[in-house]
């Protein structure tokens, strides 16, 4: 005996277009969750990124710092006018600018680094640097939120711009790993409008799947950009602990900052550089 819905299977393979809206769904499922990944691992870029400008900003200014000094420190010495203009170079590109606070996220203004940055320096308890890293819950919830109210299943222009504007807001709060906005926000989904597909010509199911295949093209693009970028290669080295990475990466620069300290002791003679191994020194 044949069921109703064999016997609706059986309609919609004899449509010529079946197929092809087959071949559209399982495109777009694929797009967006090819997306989620994406923006995932960009969310994941952006947070370690800030945290290494966090935690090892100060390190990076130390040494800047103990190398203009060293080139100054030889230019005294030798008297050689292209000693002295490198040792020019080096101190003008560490000359302060407008918005430096900004620009080093709280750790060094005019004046030098602050308590926090020469106390990593001198390997004292210092304050942690803010942290923004999705909770499993979080990511459960935008991944949910996304499959259910990506733009790519509208098939009206009203119905994608109000998808847009609610998926910016998701995304905005999986970037600041807000559990509890977007707990909020899928209940507001929930409430929302359901969008009612309808049938589909077949020459609209075409320019759908081309559409598809450049959108994810384009994301392919990202995705490759992410990963070739310096951060990105520092999270694919250590994806489950990338804070080790960070450790690993903040011992290896103590050690040239102590290189760099105990060459420029042996210029100056022992006298300038004492100072400046206790984060404190003379500008």
């Amino acid at each position: 005996m044949t069921t109703p819905e064999a016997e609706q299977d059986g309609d919609d393979a004899a449509r010529p277009e079946a197929r092809l809206e087959r071949a559209v769904r399982a495109a777009e499922q694929a797009l967006i969750e090819y997306e989620i990944a994406v923006e995932t691992f960009r969310v994941e870029v952006e947070n370690f990124s800030r945290l290494h400008e966090q935690k090892l900003g100060p390190l990076y200014a130390r040494l800047e710092e103990l190398d203009a000094r060293i080139l100054e420190a030889r230019a005294v010495r030798s008297g050689d006018p292209a000693d002295r203009r490198r040792a020019d170079e080096a101190r003008a590109r560490l000359a302060p600018i407008p918005g430096v606070e900004e620009l080093l996220h709280g750790w060094m203004d005019g004046d030098g680094l602050f308590p926090e940055a020469s106390a990593m320096l001198t390997d004292q308890p210092v304050r942690p640097p803010q942290r923004v890293r999705p909770s499993e819950e979080a990511r459960k919830l935008y991944r949910d939120l996304a499959r259910k109210a990506h733009p790519d299943l509208a098939q009206e222009e009203k119905e994608r711009r109000r998808r847009e504007e609610f998926i910016t807001r998701v995304n905005a709060a999986y970037a600041r790993g807000d559990e509890t906005e977007l707990r909020e926000l899928a209940a507001e989904w929930a409430k929302g409008p359901e969008l009612k597909r309808g049938p589909s010509r077949a020459e609209e199911l075409y320019a759908r799947l081309e559409w598809l295949a450049q959108r994810k093209e384009l994301l392919g693009l990202l995705a490759g950009e992410l990963e070739d970028s310096a951060i990105g290669h520092m999270l694919q080295l250590a994806p489950d602990d990338p804070d080790r990475l960070l450790n690993e990466i903040g011992q290896g620069l103590l050690a040239q900052v102590s290189v760099r300290e105990t060459e420029l002791a042996a210029l100056l003679g022992g006298g300038e550089s004492q100072g400046q191994g206790d984060g404190g020194g003379q500008g």
